[in-house]
């Protein structure tokens, strides 16, 4: 496969998952049938293109709805140069700050505190190297075991075709990534997450854009059953305030340490499309 057409294929198939991820979660907005499904029409995603200065852009997907309060699917293919600041912290940039990279992000953030937000993102970067890198956490308002379990579940799965050890490497990594220093604490029950996914040799590129790929069929077929599984649930006053507190870890990781924000904000990205993670509604005690 030629870097051209590598580039290609890694950028459809991120557009690809956008429209079913995008398409699955309509769905759900059309089944709900919680207390106030009367109350308000389904939710319908708009998508707002935007143009990065130094190259390229993306389309930025959000729907605001009955089930989701706020849920953002975006993907983007950005060129150009990282800034000399930041060109040393990625794998081969210090000595040319050319890159390209390709990916899509999701974050979801439903209005009933018993169905669990959810992240998830895979990218493909190429610098003088070329890698796949994301991953997938669940951070639930009120931890259920059977969605853990049928979440990790599936990203075992995902991860059973790269190789044994995988899944046990890669939720590691995302046990200590999710995690709130300032904190002392998870941010949610954990996923997967991982980088630097050699993609030089063809070999390893085919391997790799597969387990990628992987990924994201997982989290596909297992986070909207985990939603349909809780959404029709009444919840309390307590409850949407204990909800609100919570998100209050994700804005606090998010914004101090998540890779995905800085990659964006230093590399000249829309800033709404980069902070679309951001819940709309959230609380400190």
């Amino acid at each position: 496969m030629t870097i051209e057409r590598e580039k290609a294929a890694a950028e459809a198939w991120f557009k690809g998952l956008r429209d079913r991820l995008c398409a699955a979660f309509e769905t759900l907005e059309d089944r709900y049938a919680g207390p106030d499904a009367a109350e308000q029409a389904p939710g319908r995603f708009t998508f707002a293109p935007w143009q990065r200065e130094g190259g390229g852009g993306g389309v930025m997907g959000l729907m605001k709805g009955r089930v989701f309060e706020k849920v953002g699917v975006n993907v983007s293919t950005v060129m150009g140069e990282f800034a000399p600041q930041f060109a040393g912290q990625i794998p081969g940039a210090a000595e040319d700050p050319r890159f390209w990279a390709t990916g899509i992000s999701l974050v979801a953030h439903p209005r009933n505190p018993h169905v669990p937000p959810a992240h998830m993102n895979t990218r493909h970067i190429r610098t003088t190297k070329s890698w796949f890198g994301g991953g997938a956490d669940l951070n639930p308002i009120y931890a259920v075991e059977a969605d853990t379990t049928d979440f990790h579940a599936a990203l075992e799965g995902a991860c059973a075709g790269l190789d044994e050890g995988a899944y046990a490497r890669f939720k590691q990594w995302a046990d200590e990534y999710f995690f709130i220093p300032h904190r002392g604490e998870p941010r949610g029950v954990g996923g997967i997450f991982y980088d630097y996914l050699e993609a030089d040799q063809e070999a390893d590129l085919e391997r790799h854009f597969a387990f990628t790929r992987a990924v994201g069929e997982a989290f596909l077929d297992v986070y909207p059953r985990l939603v349909a599984r809780h959404m029709d649930r009444a919840w309390t006053a307590e409850e949407r305030q204990h909800q609100l507190v919570r998100r209050g870890r994700y804005v606090e990781f998010n914004l101090l340490y998540d890779r995905g924000t800085q990659f964006g904000l230093k590399t000249g990205g829309n800033p709404e499309a980069i902070l679309m993670s951001l819940p709309p509604v959230v609380a400190w005690p």
